[in-house]
């Protein structure tokens, strides 16, 4: 028994001296436990530090110049007003871009997207009862009372992009575009719980409805 102890004591201190206490400084480069035949490139992956000297580029400079229109992580300041939401004073705009065409394709573009990520919540009419409601999630609200009807389509728009309450953002699901879709399908939606028969400016729909 007395061998165990004295086996156990001489290992510890090997270790001790080869590894040393934690948090101990050293003056020279780690033990490589590892040899790098064994694992090659994950200990002395090629690099260029910071205004070193490159012998790959002509110029000899490690530091290169960034793309064009590149930005650092986390420095992104979107000044693209179109996709804020916002108007030039900085307040959520009223009504869609001047460039974005509110037609029957957009609309239809925009349906498809609510489908895939909106119906499941606010259900498929705008009102709040969608199949989550089942299971607990009671706070959805209805497309259909005045905050929402009056609400500018920037900050439905924005609400879309950066989420609100409970609701996740859903700028990393659909483009700008599509954003601007899901907004004028919204305000369809709620535009037909309003709706008229002398809303119908058609001739061939009002035919079809036997409106005079």
């Amino acid at each position: 028994m007395r061998h165990v102890y004295l086996i156990t004591f001489f290992v510890c201190v090997l270790v001790v001296s080869i590894l040393g206490f934690r948090d101990t400084p050293f003056t020279l480069p780690p033990m490589d436990v590892f040899p790098e035949w064994a694992f090659p490139g994950m200990k002395h992956t090629p690099k260029l530090r910071p205004q070193a000297e490159s012998k790959f580029f002509a110029d000899g400079r490690a530091d290169r110049t960034p793309p064009a229109h590149t930005v650092a992580r986390g420095m992104l300041r979107d000044d693209d007003h179109r996709h804020l939401g916002k108007d030039s004073a900085g307040a959520f705009a009223v009504g869609f871009p001047a460039d974005l065409p509110v037609d029957l394709k957009l609309l239809e573009r925009g349906r498809d997207r609510y489908q895939v990520y909106c119906s499941v919540c606010h259900g498929a009419l705008g009102d709040g009862n969608g199949i989550t409601k089942k299971y607990g999630m009671g706070a959805t609200p209805t497309y259909h009372d005045d905050r929402l009807r009056s609400m500018p389509e920037g900050e439905l728009y924005n609400t879309i992009t950066n989420g609100k309450n409970t609701m996740l953002p859903y700028a990393d699901k659909l483009t700008p575009d599509e954003r601007w879709a899901v907004v004028a399908y919204v305000r369809a939606l709620q535009r037909a719980q309003l709706g008229t028969a002398a809303d119908v400016q058609d001739p061939a729909a009002k035919k079809s409805l036997g409106i005079q």
